[in-house]
């Protein structure tokens, strides 16, 4: 949908809802609100009834919004075409674009085990990776480590997967690009995968101690595993090189759960991180009411 049509529909949407929001949808103008201070990096269709059905035209409204940065876990599978399309976009409004995934399953034993077939796989995928992060103007990649393997001992999957990590990083450094791992919880979303603890993450990142392999900490999978969420970032924090954000539980917006995020990035923000904060979550009320309430969220946890 084009954004002027979603402008002249949006006449019918009550002016309350959207009172101090930034654009002015109601009366059509445009009059772009001030940008926010943290790096918040939201994925496509998030605001898809604020924003439109068409990517760029999300990113032209999340820019007007005071969006600074994007980012598209899945954007590998869209066409080249379409990469190209967003990255003019983003380069343009001069924002900046955060991870995507290179290489990822939630069946198959990867990183932590000795299969050539599928390292090798992964392998193949993480070049490809390489050619895509040119593309999209980013140093970030965002690599998921697979499943565990029961029929291994933890240590020598740990060995597994920290010789492969070496073997990306090989790979990614010539051209300056980080790979991130995320932990990912067992408990709600994804038992069996292999990475699930920031201690975990931070041993592997250690190891390798490569400049292109670090952690990426997402609020939502840490808070469920682990808790502690500030002692926990405090600890790995040379590792860390990405934050993404999900409240809990349902993995809504911020303020919708359990975590005090107001706090939370007021003390990201006194340690001095600058980086992408990418809006991994769902809107928790539908409609253009509830994405309206979501960016209400995100100017009160941005910190002053």
């Amino acid at each position: 949908m084009k954004r002027n049509t979603f402008l002249k529909k949006s006449l019918t949407v009550g002016a309350a809802m959207v009172s101090g929001l930034g654009t002015q949808v109601l009366s059509g103008t445009k009059v772009a609100e001030k940008p926010f201070k943290m790096k918040f990096s939201p994925e496509f269709n998030i605001f898809a009834k604020a924003g439109g059905t068409d990517p760029v035209d999300q990113i032209k409204w999340g820019y007007d919004q005071g969006f600074r940065a994007w980012e598209s876990t899945m954007l590998k599978n869209r066409p080249v075409q379409e990469q190209e399309r967003i990255s003019k976009t983003i380069q343009r409004l001069g924002m900046e674009f955060g991870q995507f995934v290179g290489t990822l399953t939630f069946k198959e034993v990867t990183f932590a085990g000795n299969n050539k077939e599928n390292r090798d796989q992964v392998l193949s995928e993480v070049k490809a990776s390489v050619e895509i992060a040119k593309r999209m103007n980013t140093k970030f990649i965002h690599n998921v480590l697979g499943m565990a393997d029961p029929r291994l001992p933890k240590d020598f999957q740990m060995v597994n997967a920290i010789e492969l990590l070496k073997r990306i990083a090989d790979i990614y450094e010539p051209h300056g690009i980080v790979m991130v791992m995320e932990t990912m919880n067992s408990k709600v979303n994804h038992p069996g995968m292999f990475l699930h603890e920031i201690p975990q993450a931070y041993l592997l990142a250690k190891a390798v101690a490569r400049r292109s392999v670090k952690i990426l900490f997402d609020f939502y999978h840490v808070q469920i595993e682990e808790g502690n969420v500030i002692p926990l970032l405090d600890y790995a924090w040379e590792e860390i090189a990405y934050l993404q954000i999900g409240d809990t539980p349902g993995r809504f917006e911020p303020t919708t759960g359990e975590i005090n995020f107001e706090n939370v990035l007021r003390h990201v923000a006194d340690k001095g991180y600058e980086g992408f904060i990418g809006m991994e979550h769902r809107i928790k009320r539908p409609g253009l009411e509830g994405e309206m309430a979501a960016l209400k969220a995100y100017r009160s946890i941005d910190p002053i």
